[in-house]
C-alpha cells in the first residue's frame, strides 16, 4: 500500500470520527435541553419493553407557558370510588328534552353546595327564558332541583335552557349568556363546563318555533247580544253555574278533572272580567276559546265547549255564532272538527301530541 492510500485513509477515519462525534454532541446537548424544559428525563417509547399496565394515576395540574390545565377526578365524598368517567355514565334528567332545552353539564372534582349556585341562577334568570338546575345525589340515585336554598351538595350539574315558547325563539345573546354563566360558575369551583353547540342549538329553535306558528290554532265561537249589551254579573252567575271558575287575569277557566283548562271564557271587548270590576260591567258579547295545542282530548273538548255555549247563549238571551257573526251550525261544527284533526296530526308526526307536557311548555 502506497503512502498516499495510507493517508486518505487516515483523512477519512478522521472524518468520519468527526462526524460521529459532533452527532453524539448534538443528541446529548438537546436531551439537556429537554430534561431542563420538562424536569425529567423521557425514555424512548420505541425500546421501551412491554411491562404489565398500572392503573391510572391521578394527573396534577402542570404548568405550559403560563397556563394551568388541571384534570379532575370525582372526590371520594361526590361519588362512589372506582367509576371510569363518572359523568358520561350518569343517567339523563328525566324531564330535560334535548329537542327543546339547551343543555350543559357541570362536573366538579368537590361538591358545590346548592348556596354556592346562587349568582348562576341569577345569570340565568336575566336570561329571560325558562330555566332548570338539578344536580345528581347519589344517595337517592336520581337528579334533583338544586334550588338556592336546597340545602344539597352536588358535583355534578345540568342546566337547561327552554329553547322556544309562545314569545319566539331563544336569541344567541341569551344562549351565549347561559353558557357564560355556567363557565364562571365552573371557573370559580374549580369545575368543568360542557356547552352544547349555540349554532345547532339555534337553528333547532328557529326550525321549532316555525313548526309551532304554524299550528298555533285557538278555535273560538261566540255569544252576541240579540238585544243590547249583555250583564257582567249575569254572565259571571250563568259561567260560574256551568262550572267556569273566574281567575284573577279577568278570564273564566272550564277546568276538567285534573284542573287543566279545556276551554276559556273571556269578554269579546278589550276589557277583561276583573273579578272587582265586573259587577259594573256590560258587554255586546263574550267567546269561548279552545287552545288547540294544549288540550289533550280536543274532539271531546270541542263539543263540550259548543254545548255549553249554546246553553249560555239561551241563559244570556243571545245567539252563539262563528267568528263572521255566522249562527253556528252542525256544517260549520264539521269543519272545525276536520281543521283540529289535521292539526293533531301534525303535532303528533312531530312528536308534540297536543296536551303533552312537552306542547304545554312550548305553547305556554
Amino acid at each position: 500500500m502506497s503512502d498516499l492510500q495510507v493517508s486518505l485513509l487516515i483523512i477519512g477515519a478522521v472524518v468520519v470520527g468527526g462526524v460521529t462525534a459532533f452527532n453524539w454532541f448534538q443528541q446529548w446537548r438537546l436531551r439537556r435541553r429537554l430534561e431542563n424544559a420538562f424536569g425529567e428525563k423521557h425514555e424512548d417509547v420505541l425500546l421501551r419493553e412491554e411491562a404489565p399496565a398500572a392503573a391510572p394515576a391521578r394527573v396534577e395540574p402542570q404548568l405550559d407557558a403560563g397556563r394551568v390545565e388541571p384534570t379532575f377526578e370525582p372526590a371520594a365524598s361526590a361519588a362512589p370510588s372506582g367509576d371510569q368517567d363518572l359523568a358520561a355514565s350518569l343517567p339523563p334528567v328525566p324531564t330535560f328534552d334535548p329537542e327543546i332545552d339547551y343543555i350543559v353539564a357541570l362536573d366538579a372534582a368537590e361538591p358545590i353546595s346548592a348556596a354556592g349556585l346562587a349568582e348562576l341562577h341569577t345569570k340565568a334568570a336575566a336570561c329571560g327564558r325558562r330555566f332548570r338546575v338539578v344536580g345528581y345525589s347519589f344517595a337517592a340515585r336520581e337528579w334533583e332541583e338544586a334550588a338556592r336554598l336546597s340545602g344539597g351538595r352536588y358535583a355534578h350539574l345540568k342546566l337547561a335552557l327552554q329553547l322556544v315558547n309562545r314569545t319566539g325563539p331563544v336569541d344567541l345573546g341569551a344562549l351565549t349568556s347561559f353558557c357564560a354563566a355556567a363557565q364562571e360558575c365552573a371557573e370559580r369551583f374549580s369545575a368543568r363546563a360542557s356547552c352544547a353547540d349555540i349554532e345547532a342549538a339555534l337553528a333547532r329553535a328557529r326550525d321549532l318555533d316555525a313548526f309551532c306558528a304554524e299550528v298555533d290554532v285557538a278555535i273560538g265561537v261566540n255569544i252576541v247580544s240579540s238585544t243590547g249589551k249583555l250583564a257582567g254579573t249575569r254572565i259571571r252567575a250563568l259561567a260560574e253555574a256551568a262550572g267556569f271558575k273566574l281567575e284573577p287575569q279577568g278570564v273564566f277557566h272550564y277546568q276538567d278533572e285534573n284542573r287543566e283548562t279545556l276551554f276559556t271564557l273571556d269578554n269579546h271587548e278589550p276589557a277583561p272580567f276583573l273579578p272587582e270590576q265586573i259587577k259594573h260591567l256590560s258587554t255586546t258579547g263574550v267567546t269561548l276559546l279552545l287552545d288547540v295545542p294544549r288540550v289533550g282530548d280536543g274532539y271531546t273538548a270541542l263539543d263540550r265547549m259548543i254545548t255549553v255555549g249554546a246553553d249560555l247563549a239561551r241563559g244570556l238571551g243571545g245567539t252563539l255564532v262563528d267568528d263572521n257573526k255566522v249562527p253556528l251550525s252542525d256544517a260549520s261544527v264539521r269543519a272545525i272538527r276536520q281543521q283540529l284533526k289535521a292539526i293533531y296530526e301534525r303535532m303528533a308526526a312531530r312528536g308534540l301530541p297536543p296536551g303533552s307536557a312537552r306542547a304545554l311548555r312550548l305553547f305556554s
